[in-house]
């Protein structure tokens, strides 16, 4: 049997997933390499041979994406599959054309190739695009159900950027498992809420073995998506956030589309700050494509202290990386702020220096954005962060992100952190769904 050559195009998270679950163990299958794109400083390493298994005693390189027509030649592969997220359509086709005109077959993996089925139930919370409010939907159903009684685990969508071995299991319920584990800020936007919530949080590299771990110790389990992924376990209830404020693109982003037409329920979120003309779209798009599913209205209602001292302050807002970045949002939670209650907002690309010039050569759309990316995967994006703040020429930096940046950076500036809670809006709501889900409790 002669092994078919195959390619990864990844990310760090779903490329590892869908290797570990589908091609580790396959015989039929050679992997030659992983593509990374999107997450900086990940090219150039190997996926440890100590994770990848009997066939791959010397490990799997990782390389940069922009030599996938070149490897496909020098390298035989047959099939190369494209496993990362929050790509529009049109890219994803651009993607494929670059494969094929190299001679290769190019491929998705779909949900019954990659989900593994859960022993507790798990209610999945993904999107269609980054920055639509997903986060903020999961940790309402998991104070619900911790509320009820239930034993809630979250498992979180993987950022492995570091050690893999290392990060092969991680569960992090303190703030100083963050720090033993050497989190990045782009880390601690997703882990920090979990810990405030006192609800532990797992996530890492293998998620069989997270998911293993998870089952001993919970009544039901919270899957906390990333981008517009698809959940990496078979849920008991699909919950799918919508954006009125990219209305649309629900249908033209992957794979976020497949989210949209595979949920049980669709929340539209910041209704009370999206054009109606979006909303309507959005029931439109539900109305042909996901009619089954349940409809939940609801608001992203801002939260911030003392919001009465940023009138007529000259701000900063940064705001979370990934959304302002491949999400492709211009503003988030400090913008909303800072119009609400009349700062004056200055421009962060006058500022930026070090690799956040890279950042914005890359996404130049940033240029017109009035929110700086809290880029964060590592200790040099860190400084060059805090560096561009403190040399701001402002009264007050917004801390629009996730995470307290000021636990993350040295900030000489004035500080107000400003966030998202989600608040349904009228009939049905979460509770209402959630009783669904059949959840007994451990003894």
């Amino acid at each position: 049997m002669v092994k078919k050559n195959v390619i990864i195009m990844g990310a760090a998270g779903r490329d590892f997933h869908n290797f570990l679950v589908y091609f580790k163990n396959n015989p039929y299958y050679n992997v030659i390499g992983f593509t990374a794109e999107q997450i900086p400083g990940i090219v150039d390493r190997k996926f440890p041979a100590k994770l990848a298994g009997k066939y791959y005693k010397k490990g799997i390189t990782i390389y940069p994406e922009s030599q996938l027509p070149n490897l496909i030649k020098q390298k035989k592969v047959s099939n190369v599959y494209l496993s990362y997220s929050d790509l529009p359509h049109l890219e994803v086709m651009n993607k494929a054309s670059t494969v094929l005109a190299a001679g290769a077959n190019f491929y998705l993996l779909g949900t019954e190739e990659t989900q593994i089925k859960s022993k507790v139930p798990l209610v999945s919370i993904t999107a269609v695009r980054t920055g639509a409010g997903k986060s903020q939907t999961s940790r309402k159903v998991a104070r619900i159900l911790r509320d009820q009684g239930y034993k809630v685990v979250a498992i979180r969508h993987p950022m492995p950027y570091g050690d893999l071995v290392k990060q092969e299991v991680q569960r992090f319920t303190t703030y100083e498992d963050m720090i033993k584990n050497k989190c990045t800020i782009e880390e601690r936007e997703e882990y920090d809420p979990w810990v405030k919530l006192e609800i532990p949080i797992y996530a890492g590299v293998d998620y069989g073995k997270i998911l293993k771990k998870a089952e001993k110790e919970a009544d039901v389990i919270i899957w906390d998506g990333g981008n517009n992924d698809m959940s990496f376990y078979k849920p008991d209830l699909n919950i799918v956030v919508l954006d009125p404020h990219r209305a649309g693109h629900e249908m033209l982003y992957y794979p976020g589309e497949v989210n949209f037409k595979a949920a049980d329920v669709l929340v539209i979120n910041k209704m009370d700050s999206a054009p109606k003309e979006g909303i309507k779209k959005l029931m439109e798009n539900i109305k042909k494509h996901n009619p089954k599913a349940t409809v939940i209205k609801a608001a992203s209602k801002l939260v911030i202290e003392n919001p009465k001292s940023l009138k007529g302050e000259k701000v900063l807002i940064v705001g979370d990386g990934p959304t302002l970045t491949h999400g492709g949002m211009s503003f988030g939670a400090g913008t909303i702020a800072a119009k609400k209650y009349g700062a004056k907002i200055v421009e962060p690309h006058k500022f930026i220096v070090g690799t956040l010039k890279e950042t914005y050569k890359k996404y130049p759309h940033l240029v017109h954005g009035k929110e700086l990316p809290a880029m964060g995967y590592t200790p040099k994006q860190n400084k060059d962060l805090q560096d561009t703040i403190n040399k701001s020429k402002v009264d007050m930096v917004i801390d629009g992100t996730p995470v307290s940046l000021k636990r993350q950076i040295k900030i000489k500036k004035p500080f107000i952190e400003v966030n998202y809670v989600l608040k349904e809006i009228g009939k049905p709501d979460i509770k209402d769904v959630l009783k669904k889900v059949k959840i007994k409790r451990k003894k």
